[in-house]
């Protein structure tokens, strides 16, 4: 139907340029000017009612204006939790706009619904506001039927990549918002200037390339079954940390936007990563984060599902789900930050959250400032992010969605993964974020979305993938920290908890005695009691305790099949010892 033509739409009847006679009572939408009943109406949805007086069965027409043209075309189906509505059509300053409205707005006197259609633009008679709800409620038995999300990313039941401003892929589904959130995901200047201003630029540093890879990796998270998880990018003050993360949010939006903040709530982080789902988290400066609860937040951004509450009613809420990879930054590590609470640092949570060099590179973050110096290379690039935003995201899950071989990723994942070469099931699941990351750089680079060299993107990942695997090793996790935290007990109470052995009397300074120590060789073996083995590796049971002394060759004299040796104390008396040799405890020997 063209909008230059005068067009009358009744509710439930069919569209006519004129009419002689009205349908009363009903509701009416004319996208022009109409003549109808020996009357001229001008566009907008229309109410044509009756009103009857005493004694007058015939009644008087009268007729309302009751807004712009508002139309209702299909019944919506949330494909989150299967909550029914109506999708809403108007025109607002020359541009269509569509509103996904739930039914439940419609309850009471419908004020919700009638907030978010003047917050996005449309016209309505004050006086005469009561008639729109009951103008959509009209609206029953719609052929069209349309599902719904209230996340971005990947539409599981249509294939379709949805976001709050557009839809990819063939289907026809929407976005379905309150209105009221951020618009993050936004645009600004064009695609071919972003890469000849900021994508240029990055190459030959591994941290950018790795920033901007680490933004289009989402979508490629549940493609190639890789879980979600994060880098870390440590370096000290201004090194180029937030010039990373700018980079990276300008894939989606506008970076000041589009990036978020390690300052919220466990809830909160559950609620950004949910709005950013199948693209990227960016977390601004861990030391604003609660260091009693930032590795329960790595766990949360990982592992993808919210935490479970209950209604008044005592049902429970829906969930929040998200796949996400994060950018985080700081200038200290998770387990530092999380140290700082006195908490210890759990291998799970280092894991989910890997630290990546940005502070000790050639200039600082950067291995390469393309002729300039670092400040002027950091304005430059600074300044053309908040110029140039939200084109590449898009255009590239354009290009994922035309994929219709449903193990073609699966391939090409698995030629990028067999470069990172690792021995532990751990360093294995850190490997294929890197991988992953290294593959979505790959693909914009094959797609001529990136102006880079072919296996750039996935060298540079490699690189910064071995630089981390050089400074923790590629055994297990939990051992390392078990190992790393018996040495720093050794070191903290060598002198003060423990005593000689050999002694003809116990020594009256030791207080909260941790055991003893024996001089075999010329070299001390520390003798740990029961308590203080589990003191010393807090958090962790003695049985994994024991299992990571025996793997790692820690334990120097045992009786037998036992695991402790049997010793007479100083002043009479005998107890078993776990006897420790403090060299093997050296974590970065062992991995050397």
């Amino acid at each position: 139907m063209s909008e230059s033509q005068p067009t009358l739409s009744l509710v439930g009847e069919p569209t006519a340029p004129n009419l002689d006679r009205l349908e009363r009572p009903a509701f009416a939408v004319y996208e022009g000017p109409i003549s109808a009943d020996g009357k001229t109406f001008r566009a907008g949805t229309w109410f044509h009612g009756i009103k009857h007086s005493n004694g007058d069965e015939a009644g008087q027409p009268y007729d309302v204006w009751i807004c712009a043209p508002l139309h209702v075309d299909a019944e919506t189906v949330n494909s989150d939790d299967g909550s029914v509505g109506r999708l809403l059509r108007f025109r607002h300053r020359g541009r269509s706009v569509e509103h996904v409205m739930p039914m439940e707005a419609l309850a009471g006197k419908g004020e919700e619904v009638l907030k978010a259609l003047m917050r996005q633009g449309l016209e309505i008679e004050y006086n005469q506001r009561r008639h729109v709800p009951a103008y959509i409620a009209s609206h029953h038995g719609l052929d069209r039927i349309l599902a719904t999300t209230t996340r971005p990313g990947w539409h599981d039941t249509s294939g379709a990549f949805v976001l709050p401003n557009r839809i990819m892929g063939d289907a026809d589904v929407r976005f379905q918002d309150s209105g009221k959130a951020a618009h993050l995901f936004s645009e600004r200047g064009t695609l071919e200037a972003w890469q000849a201003e900021v994508a240029h630029y990055c190459q030959g540093n591994p941290v950018l390339i790795l920033a901007v890879g680490c933004a289009l990796a989402g979508p490629l998270l549940s493609r190639v079954g890789v879980n979600g998880g994060g880098v870390h990018l440590v370096g000290d003050s201004s090194s180029g940390k937030s010039l990373a993360q700018s980079l990276a949010a300008s894939v989606w939006g506008n970076p000041g936007v589009f990036a978020a903040s390690w300052d919220m709530s466990k809830g909160g982080i559950e609620i950004e990563a949910s709005s950013r789902n199948d693209t990227v988290l960016i977390l601004d400066e861990i030391k604003r984060a609660d260091p009693k609860r930032v590795q329960e937040m790595a766990y949360a951004i990982a592992n993808g599902t919210g935490k479970g509450t209950m209604t008044r009613e005592r049902e429970g809420r829906p969930k929040l789900y998200w796949r996400v990879l994060a950018l985080s930054s700081g200038e200290r590590s998770l387990s530092e930050h999380a140290a700082i609470s006195g908490n210890s640092a759990h291998a799970g949570a280092e894991l989910r959250m890997v630290d990546v060099n940005a502070g000790t590179r050639t200039y600082r973050a950067f291995d390469d400032v393309h002729g300039s110096d670092g400040a002027s290379f950091h304005r430059r690039l600074t300044t053309a992010a908040s110029q140039h935003f939200g084109q590449i995201g898009p255009a590239f899950v354009e290009r994922l969605v035309t994929e219709n071989d449903p193990d073609h990723f699966h391939r090409r994942f698995k030629e990028v993964r067999q470069r990172f070469e690792t021995s532990s099931p751990q360093a294995g699941r850190v490997a294929d974020r890197f991988a992953v990351i290294g593959l979505a750089g790959e693909l914009a680079i094959e797609y001529g979305l990136l102006p880079w060299p072919p296996t750039s993107a996935a060298r540079a990942c490699r690189q910064l993938f071995l630089e981390w695997l050089a400074s923790v090793g590629d055994g297990n996790a939990e051992d390392r920290q078990i190992l790393a935290a018996l040495s720093d007990f050794i070191a903290l109470h060598g002198d003060s908890r423990f005593s000689d052995i050999a002694a003809t009397l116990p020594n009256p300074n030791v207080r909260h005695r941790a055991g003893y120590f024996e001089i075999d060789n010329g070299k001390r073996l520390y003798l740990f009691n029961r308590a203080s083995l589990a003191e010393a590796a807090d958090g962790y049971g003695r049985a994994r305790i024991i299992r990571t002394l025996e793997t790692s060759g820690v334990l120097a004299k045992t009786d037998g099949n036992r695991h402790q040796k049997n010793y007479r104390l100083p002043g009479g008396g005998s107890a078993r010892f776990f006897v420790i040799d403090p060299d093997k405890l050296d974590s970065d020997r062992g991995a050397a």
